[in-house]
Formats: C-alpha cells, sequence, structure tokens
C-alpha cells in the first residue's frame, strides 16, 4: 500500500475571486491508499468524481473557516471599541498626570542642573532636604483585581512617552524580597537602556541621561503599590532621593485600596522622601457602562447575546467584585461559542448596521445561496421564510437599532437613579415583553393598581430598573423635562417616527411654557389664587405625555431581540454551555473525554470496533477505562498486565516462528526484542499513570501500600 495525496478541484466550479484567495492559502488535501504496481502508471488516469456525503463534508469545512474568519473580524471590532473606550475614559486623568509630571520637572530643574563632569561622577550631589524629595503621582484605581490595571497603566507609558518622558514600568515583581535591591536597580537600567547589565547602578543611568540630547523628564510607573515588597520599595525610594538631581525621576504609583496605603506599607524615612499628589481613574461601574454602550449597544459589530446570557455574565462581573476583565472574558467566551455552534453566524462579519446587507449578499454569498438558504431552514424562529433570508435580516437590523435606541433613552433617565445600564440591558433583552399589550394611561394614572408600568409588564421585580425609569419619568419636574428630551433627540436622530414624536412633545411643552407665563400678566390675586393649579395641571399634561411617548416606545419600538426572525444569527443565547466553559466542573469534563475520547480523535480504527479497547488508543484513556472495572483501590501489578494485554497482540504466525526457530542466535534476538518491548511498555504505562495524577483523578501508591493506587473521582 502506498500513499498519495489528491487535491479535489470539482466542489464548487464557480467559486469567486475572494473564495479562489482563500484556496490558495487554505489547501485543505486528502489522502486515499492505493496499491503500488507497476501497469498503473500506463493508465489514464481519470478525474476522481465526489459523492453526496464528500459535497456535504466539504460544504461543513467551507462553513467552518467562514465562521472562523468571522470570528476573529468580529472579535477585532469589539476589542479595538474596548480599549477605545477605556483609552477614552482614562484620556482626561492622563492629561491631568501629564501636565503634573512636567510641572514637576520644572520644580526639580529650579535646584540647577548639573554639568556634564558633575553629573557623570559616581556619587549622588548633596543638597538641603527639599531637594531630595521626588515628586509622586499616587493613581487610585478603584478596581479590586489589578489585572483591570496593566491595560491602563501600559496606555499611561504610552501617553507620557507620546508627550515626551522617559518611562520605565516597573510591576511588583520587581520589588519582591527574592530580588532585592540589586535585582531592582537592574530592571530599571534594563527598562531605560534597553541593555542588560550584571552591576547596574545609579551612576550608570546618570551618565546616561546625560548623553541624551534633549532633557526631558524620567518617569518610573509602578503598577501595584501594595504587591510590592515593603523594606525593597522603601530602599528603593531612599536611593533615587540621593540621585533625584543628577536624574530627574519622578514616580507615578498604583494604589487599589484606601489613601493611607502608603503609609501602611512605606517606611518613615522613604515617606519623608515623597512629594504626593494624588488622581483618580473612573470606577469599574463607569468603565462597564461605557463597554455595554460600545460593544452591545452601537454599531461596532451586530454580535448580542440573550437574555439570560446577559442575566448570567451581569451576575458573574458582580461576583467578581466588578473585574472588566472576567466580563470581557465571559463575552469572548459567548462570542467563541456562537461562532463554532450557529452555522449562520458567519454573515455577522458583513452584517454591518451602516451598511446595506442585501448589496453585500449580491456581492459575496449570491454563489452559494442554496447552502445559506438550507441551514437558514434549520433555523428555529423562521422556518416559514427562510426564503426571505435577505429581507428578514434587514428588518432584523432596522429593529435592534431602535431596541438600542430605547434602551439608550432609558438609560439617560436612569441616571439619576443611579441605574446601571447593564441591568437595563438585561431587563431589556426580556424576551416576555413580546407579548405585552396596549397601555391604559391617562392624567398621569396607570390603570393598575401598581402604576403604568406594572399593568404591561406584571412581574414588576423582574424589571426592577425599567419600572423606576417609568416612575421618575412621571413625578420629573417639568424644568428637567428639556435637557431630558434633548438627550433623547441625540440618541435618535435617524429614527424619524420616534424624533417626529419627541419634537411634538416639545412643541406642547414650549405651548404650557407661554401659557404659564402668560399668566404673570394677571392681577396678583388672581395670580396667587389660580397660578399654582393652572401650573400644577399643566405639568401633569405635560408629563402624562412624556409617559406615553416612553410606554409607546417600549410597547411598539423596544421589541426584544429574541422575539425576531433570524435573531440565532447575531444572538447567542445558549447559556449552559457558556456555564460549563467558565464554571464547568473541570474532572467531570476529564472524564468524560477520557471516556469518549474516539469522539474527539475521530479515528475510524476505535470508532468501528464499539467498546473495544485497541492498541491504537490513547494509553492514558486505555488505563483510565480499565480503572472502572476496579474499585477505589486498584492493584497496579493487575492495571499492568491488562494494560500490556492489550497493547501487546502477536499474531499466530509470528508465535509458529519463534516456535521453530531453533538457533540460539536467533532466540537471543527474540528475547532482547522482547525486553526491549517490555521497557517500552512500562515506560508508556508510568507516563500515562502521571497523567492521570495531574489531572486529579489518581492518588500515587504509598509507603505502606506501595502496590496499590487510590482512585480520586468516581461516575460522572
Amino acid at each position: 500500500m502506498g500513499l498519495s495525496k489528491v487535491e479535489d478541484t470539482d466542489a464548487n466550479p464557480c467559486p469567486s475571486s475572494s473564495f479562489q484567495d482563500n484556496q490558495e492559502h487554505n489547501l485543505q488535501p486528502f489522502f486515499v491508499l492505493h496499491k503500488c504496481n507497476s501497469s498503473s502508471s500506463s493508465r489514464p488516469k481519470s478525474k476522481r468524481k465526489l459523492n453526496v456525503e464528500d459535497v456535504h463534508e466539504y460544504d461543513e469545512l467551507y462553513l467552518s473557516n467562514l465562521r472562523i474568519t468571522a470570528f476573529h473580524s468580529v472579535w477585532s471590532n469589539i476589542e479595538t471599541a474596548i480599549e477605545g473606550v477605556l483609552r477614552e475614559i482614562n484620556l482626561c486623568t492622563f492629561n491631568d498626570v501629564n501636565s503634573w509630571v512636567h510641572n514637576s520637572f520644572k520644580a526639580i530643574r529650579l535646584y540647577g542642573e548639573p554639568g556634564f563632569g558633575e553629573a557623570t561622577k559616581p556619587y549622588p550631589i548633596s543638597l538641603d532636604a527639599l531637594s531630595k524629595q521626588i515628586f509622586t503621582g499616587l493613581i487610585f484605581t478603584k478596581n479590586m483585581e489589578f489585572v483591570d490595571d496593566q491595560f491602563t497603566f501600559k496606555e499611561l507609558g504610552n501617553h507620557l512617552k507620546s508627550c515626551g518622558c522617559h518611562v520605565a514600568k516597573m510591576s511588583s515583581l520587581d520589588f519582591s524580597a527574592k530580588n532585592g535591591i540589586g535585582g531592582c536597580l537592574t530592571r530599571l537600567v534594563r527598562n531605560f537602556l534597553m541593555v542588560t547589565l550584571d552591576d547596574a547602578d545609579m551612576s550608570i543611568l546618570a551618565s546616561w541621561y546625560c548623553g541624551q540630547r534633549e532633557v526631558m523628564p524620567m518617569v518610573i510607573i509602578i503598577e501595584d503599590l501594595e504587591r510590592c515588597c515593603a523594606s525593597v520599595l522603601s530602599d528603593f525610594i531612599l536611593i533615587l532621593s540621593k540621585w533625584v538631581v543628577k536624574i530627574p525621576v519622578i514616580l507615578v504609583m498604583g494604589i487599589t485600596t484606601t489613601l493611607d496605603a502608603p503609609t501602611n506599607i512605606l517606611s518613615s524615612n522613604a515617606l519623608l522622601c515623597l512629594r504626593t499628589s494624588n488622581f483618580y481613574l473612573g470606577s469599574p461601574a463607569e468603565r462597564m457602562e461605557a463597554i455595554v454602550k460600545a460593544v452591545l449597544l452601537r454599531s461596532c459589530s451586530c454580535f448580542n447575546v440573550g437574555h439570560k446570557v446577559a442575566v448570567f455574565m451581569r451576575d458573574y462581573f458582580l461576583k467578581h467584585d466588578g473585574t472588566l476583565t472576567a466580563f470581557i472574558r465571559a463575552l469572548k467566551i459567548a462570542c467563541m461559542l456562537h461562532f463554532s455552534s450557529e452555522p449562520l453566524s458567519f454573515l455577522l462579519k458583513d452584517l454591518d448596521i451602516d451598511d446595506d446587507f442585501q448589496e453585500m449578499w449580491k456581492t459575496k454569498h449570491e454563489f452559494m445561496r442554496g447552502l445559506v438558504l438550507k441551514h437558514s431552514s434549520q433555523v428555529i424562529s423562521c422556518k416559514s421564510v427562510c426564503e426571505k433570508l435577505v429581507h428578514a435580516i434587514r428588518e432584523l437590523k432596522i429593529m435592534y437599532r431602535r431596541w438600542a435606541i430605547v434602551v439608550m433613552c432609558l438609560h439617560e433617565v436612569g441616571k439619576t437613579l443611579k441605574v446601571q445600564l447593564l441591568d437595563l440591558y438585561s431587563e431589556a433583552l426580556d424576551p416576555t415583553n413580546c407579548s405585552a399589550k396596549t397601555i391604559s394611561y391617562n392624567q398621569g394614572k396607570s390603570s393598575s393598581k401598581d402604576g403604568c408600568f406594572s399593568g404591561q409588564y406584571g412581574d414588576t421585580s423582574r424589571r426592577a430598573s425599567i419600572y423606576k425609569v417609568v416612575h421618575k419619568i412621571r413625578d420629573l419636574p417639568l424644568a428637567e423635562l428639556p435637557e431630558l428630551l434633548n438627550s433623547w433627540e441625540r440618541h435618535v436622530d435617524d429614527i424619524c417616527e420616534i424624533y417626529d414624536k419627541i419634537k411634538e412633545l416639545k412643541t406642547v411643552m414650549n405651548y404650557v411654557d407661554c401659557k404659564s407665563a402668560g399668566s404673570d400678566t394677571l392681577n396678583v390675586s388672581v395670580r396667587l389664587s389660580s397660578r399654582g393649579t393652572s401650573t400644577c395641571k399643566g405639568s401633569k399634561d405635560v408629563n402624562g405625555k412624556a409617559i406615553a411617548l416612553i410606554e409607546w416606545m417600549l410597547r411598539d419600538q423596544m421589541k426584544p431581540i429574541e422575539g425576531m426572525p433570524f435573531h440565532e444569527i447575531l444572538c447567542f443565547n445558549k447559556v449552559d454551555k457558556l456555564q460549563t466553559a467558565l464554571l464547568g466542573d473541570h474532572r467531570k469534563r476529564i472524564q468524560a473525554d477520557l471516556l469518549d475520547f474516539h469522539k474527539y480523535l475521530r479515528c475510524s480504527c476505535c470508532s468501528m470496533r464499539g467498546s473495544r479497547l485497541l492498541p491504537s488508543a490513547h494509553d492514558t484513556s486505555i488505563l483510565y477505562i480499565l480503572a472502572q472495572e476496579h474499585g477505589d483501590i486498584i492493584n497496579v501489578h493487575d492495571w499492568f498486565h491488562s494494560f500490556k494485554a492489550i497493547l501487546v497482540n502477536p499474531s499466530t504466525k509470528a508465535r509458529s516462528k519463534t516456535k521453530k526457530s531453533s538457533t540460539p542466535k536467533k532466540k537471543k534476538g527474540v528475547e532482547l526484542s522482547n525486553s526491549t518491548n517490555e521497557a517500552a511498555i512500562q515506560a508508556r504505562f508510568c507516563k500515562a499513570v502521571s497523567e492521570l495524577q495531574v489531572t486529579g483523578l489518581l492518588r500515587m501508591p504509598t509507603k505502606r501500600r506501595p502496590d496499590f493506587v487510590q482512585r480520586m473521582a468516581f461516575g460522572l
């Protein structure tokens, strides 16, 4: 038998140019076995025809590649949007830090600038105590987990470099007791000089700074003050204070806890060397609000999540002490699971809100219309309209845009109530909102006993945030309504229907204002008796119309995504898969993978033999399946011989040849081969047992019972 490679050229007779380019860089050859005979070369070769199964396998592979490419494109857009909003939030603080750095640098230079000869001497300049103080900026990050601050300090360093500063970024690991002050100085010199020196000291850094053409501040960023070794950091500050005239060093230190953190960590001598200024970053809630706006409500991508997934991600964020990195990781896993499970998810790559999907469909996906329509018939929400895919997706984009706008309008009211945008977003995704009926509202009073909103949505405990927002509009003073309507106009400027209703309400409000202003010309006695009543009545009328407007928006414009046709293309709603990926029982998953290894390896030999173990199976899987025949204690000797019996299966012909050979030389060779095989089997057995121990499924033998191992997990 031989091995040859055949490439298929008949799978798609009329591919597009983009498809051809993709095939050039992602060749998918397959191999066929054939007999090696001399007559095969003389026969004319015929093209291999693909059967139905091959075509189906090729289509699935092609769609899988499209989904992988779409995932990378969509997540790249999401990641870029997240980095952009975080950078924008911190920009104001970064500018304040930059101004403070340059002002501090000017203050240091007031003590004089040493000449070249004096600056290159291997000892500091001794001046008064004030000249030894280091300007230190304390940045309070307000995060419980330092992992959220890594991107912040990286961006701060880039910002200061762009503004004309030498920057060295050091972590708490550089100030560990193991490295000591010598390792700390080595790291500092390497950050500035970009070279590693065996014996680094401050005189080398002073000579380097003196040789620079441009005189710029030298900023040292210490990312996390609380994690540093107190003694090493204190010694580091004392050394810097002696060289601050020669080397205009400015410290920037991140603090995640309280204002007195430096006092609790540093020594008193080190504290005397610091001249501190405080800076504050935005809270995790503010950053989360910006991420939800940019990623889930605006047009950086059309990817979204369902109601249950959103509630789970919100709880996951809160359980991790408001750690943004945990939320972003959960969002990325949800995006990855969506593209791996939904056949038509590759359309998200081109499903930009600002583009015309119909034109994109004609140019990019026309040649695979039949394939897409075949998979669209499997979508649960639209089995009856699969032939109207383009029209349905266009309507989905419009309704998604309107839904996001209404959520943003609700948040404008919720800001005064400190309602979090993530809570509003989770409640607005509830698919039961689709079945809401018309509300009866009259003169600021609801037809329901509990208020205007409970009549529509029944259980207000599940939608407490939206319920609060609607009642806030009812009680909003007339003077604050113009500002609210102006903020709504900024969000709905591209939706004419909502925009016209807001303009109409503003006209009514202006009429009420003019009417109340005209009453000022009346008699004082009449004004005292009637003005309060008329003003109150006019305010109630305007508030009633505002309530009617928001209820119309909630009823007709904010239709949840999970209630729309083809929502499966852009909405991930498999919360059980996300829970398994983030909170799943890892030991249970390992056991299932070891028992069902053939489902992942997809080898034909094991899948055809059913439950029978073969030597071609993975050693760890063989051992774990054999362990199922024992209790909590496994005899290592019996376990090894069972493993050996599966691997060693000599044929009858080989055994007969061994018996017939009578020469001592041949017998010696057979014995040597057997001993070699025995050693190889023992090595494979030990390696597989070690892997089971590492995964936590097995406990190794003890001195008391050296011939037995103990199982640590039972059942699934």
